[in-house]
């Protein structure tokens, strides 16, 4: 029986437990656990020992109104488990609905009454739905991706197209080809903002004609009974397609047949808590146990998907052209290290872009200004003494927000009014320091007298309804300049917009993380192609960088538009460095009240590390904080594990994670620890 146990309790198998009949895997039950009665799944029959069989305890009770999960569901569960080293039933129960898991068959069986009765009503008579001519290069994608998906065949297909290009109609095909051969579909995409326009082209596509189809969507968007309708509708068969965030990888399908993955380079398909699986690589594992297709969709394909490709491993479909013909917008860097030097003055808008923007504002047209940094500055500081704007419980700034007048630390939540006068001298001239969008929309709202400039971030989107309004308005023309955090710059599809800026994007040239330069360089690319998605429109359309390194390789290749080369000079880089794709990695993370104990856990687990076998064939690195060490006044330190190959890093992490708990009493400081397989930051 899959049960979630006690986090570091050293129970991550099954636990054996009496049945009076015989109970197929997979069917959800009630166990008791301690002192309380728990979900759980049944995993199979014991191998234990029949002569402990007085000592079990018996089935609370069987869920019997609810079919079983499939045996390929749970192999996916097991895989997630094994490979992120995580709790079997931990796994199990945090992808199941939180109001499945409280209730109980009664209940169930009438929440799936209820279901049925609700979707028995015919769908409302709505017409065929258009479809637009494909071009030469849909038409090939489909034509390869329809004969390499043959049944049994699983293939998986990274389908890299410009942005522009087509490949939410290329993914609408594939799901009608699916859905015509009595096969359900997933859709994954990277975020929950995304979900409803896509769901809306679905259901343009899907939900008219002779065969309507049902679609539903999975994200932690939905109310608890919200998510549980259409988990049921899925697993019941009633849906015939999903479309979904990450968690929704695990949605139970017994007809699956078609996986897509839009926007597959994103970093938010990798879960940062609890079992830190990669949605993507779970789709590729569950397309093989399914024999289903699934296809990895992006304009700037992450570099391991990219490097499978170019082994042969999956098969590339490229989309080289945009629809109608349109051009990609020319990339033009606006040289910072032209404009005049201003002392304590970091903040400025290049004259060239600012008369740009001009420009397509006489015209009518609109542009999209973006800063991924929130707020109105990153810090407040003292001119005389000095005083920052620091956070008292981590180890980073408070942000200045100018909307409510405060200082919120983005990091444990504390937020406080901001002072009349510096804290340390008293001097009452503070002033904000650096540029984050609240500034950046007063700056261009004041160098573009009249236009109607709005601005898209999680401050302003915070309130349900509010992101669909906002995005409704720019679609409506009724906003000039929209400003936004990179949540604007991926998956839109703006009609009006002919000119995108990117304001600093210079921070991340430099960072020490490896990552930095692929994040960035997408991120540019996907921002360029909001630009001009109209034809009539892109030959005009331009993107603009404003940079103090205008010679940056990543520039340079952002100006050729050639990913290609790109990931060709950066897996190169990769490679003579040793990181990953060419490297597998783990990271053991530790957080405790002091330094001290962090540390000293760190160091004990490499010392149980080192005992291991195979032990030897890998790399441990000494422990050293994380980039924000101190959150809520807990100190956070890492570890990281080096392998050559995955077999080598996993015949190590099993049975080190399963000595871990033993070190508890000796480092009674410790608070929690976790490890992250093919972390994405380190």
């Amino acid at each position: 029986m899959a049960v979630e146990a006690p986090l570091h309790s050293g129970l991550h198998g099954p636990l054996d437990y009496l049945s009076e009949q015989p109970l197929a895997s997979g069917t959800l039950v009630r166990v008791p656990l301690g002192r309380r009665d728990v979900p759980g799944v049944v995993w199979g029959p014991s191998t234990g020992d029949d002569d402990g069989a007085h000592a079990l305890r018996p089935v609370a009770q069987v869920l019997a109104s609810l079919p079983p999960l499939s045996a390929r569901w749970c192999d996916l569960v097991r895989f997630t488990a094994s490979y992120y080293q995580r709790g079997l039933g931990e796994v199990a129960m945090a992808v199941l609905p939180p109001e499945l898991r409280k209730l109980d068959d009664a209940g169930l069986a009438s929440r799936i009454a209820r279901l049925r009765k609700a979707l028995a009503r015919p769908l409302p008579a709505a017409p065929a739905p258009e479809r637009p001519d494909l071009t030469d290069d849909q038409a090939a994608a489909l034509a390869e991706l329809a004969a390499a998906d043959v049944p049994g065949a699983a293939p998986v297909v990274l389908l890299h197209g410009l942005t522009g290009s087509g490949k939410t109609e290329v993914y609408l095909r594939a799901a009608e080809a699916a859905l015509a051969s009595g096969r359900q579909v997933l859709v994954l995409v990277p975020e929950i903002n995304l979900t409803p326009q896509l769901e809306a082209r679905f259901a343009a596509r899907f939900g008219g004609g002779a065969t309507p189809r049902r679609i539903v969507s999975l994200h932690s968007g939905l109310t608890p009974a919200q998510r549980l309708k259409h988990w049921l509708a899925a697993h019941l068969g009633l849906a015939d397609l999903v479309l979904g965030t990450r968690l929704a990888v695990f949605a139970p399908l017994p007809r699956l047949g078609l996986i897509v993955v839009d926007e597959e380079h994103d970093p938010s398909f990798k879960q940062q808590e609890g079992a830190r699986y990669s949605a993507r690589d779970l789709a590729v594992y569950r397309g093989k146990l399914e024999g289903a297709c699934v296809v990895l969709g992006s304009a700037t394909p992450s570099l391991e998907s990219w490097q499978r490709a170019e082994q042969g491993r999956y098969r590339r479909l490229t989309l080289a052209h945009r629809v109608g013909g349109g051009a990609l917008p020319a990339v033009r860097l606006a040289d910072m290290n032209q404009l005049p030097k201003v002392r304590g003055v970091s903040t400025a808008l290049a004259p060239a872009l600012v008369g740009a923007l001009a420009k397509r504002l006489e015209r009518g047209e609109q542009s999209l200004v973006f800063l991924n940094r929130r707020g109105y500055a990153p810090v407040l500081h003292c001119t005389d003494c000095g005083w920052k704007s620091g956070c008292p419980h981590c180890s980073a700034w408070r942000v200045f927000h100018r909307l409510d007048r405060t200082l919120r630390c983005h990091h444990c939540g504390l937020t406080q009014p901001v002072p009349r006068a510096c804290p340390d001298c008293g001097n009452p001239d503070i002033a904000p320091l650096g540029q984050g969008t609240e500034r950046l929309e007063e700056q261009l709202a004041q160098a573009l007298p009249g236009a109607r400039v709005a601005r898209i971030d999680a401050d302003t989107t915070r309130h349900k309804g509010a992101l669909e309004a906002s995005l409704s308005a720019v679609h409506a023309g009724e906003v000039d300049v929209l400003v936004g955090t990179q949540m604007v710059t991926k998956g839109h599809d703006f009609r009006r917009i002919t000119l995108v800026a990117a304001v600093n994007p210079d921070t991340a040239l430099f960072s020490s993380h490896f990552r930095a330069p692929e994040r960035l360089f997408s991120l540019l690319m996907q921002a360029a192609g909001r630009a001009g998605r109209d034809a009539a429109q892109a030959a005009r359309s331009e993107m603009w960088v404003q940079t103090w390194h205008p010679t940056h390789p990543v520039y340079t290749a952002l100006q050729r538009h050639d990913f290609a080369a790109f990931a060709a000079s950066q897996l190169k880089e990769r490679e003579m460095a040793g990181l990953p794709p060419f490297v597998h990695l783990a990271l053991l993370r530790a957080e405790a009240r002091t330094v001290e104990a962090a540390r000293d856990f760190l160091q004990a687990a490499a010392d149980l590390a080192a005992m291991l076998p195979g032990a030897g064939e890998l790399l441990l690195y000494p422990p050293v904080p994380t980039s924000v060490a101190r959150v809520a006044d807990v100190e956070r330190m890492q570890m990281l594990v080096e392998a050559s190959s995955r077999p080598q890093l996993q015949r190590v992490l099993g049975p080190w994670m399963a000595s871990l708990p033993a070190l508890r009493g000796a480092h009674k400081g410790v608070l929690r620890w976790a490890l992250d397989v093919d972390p994405l930051a380190i």
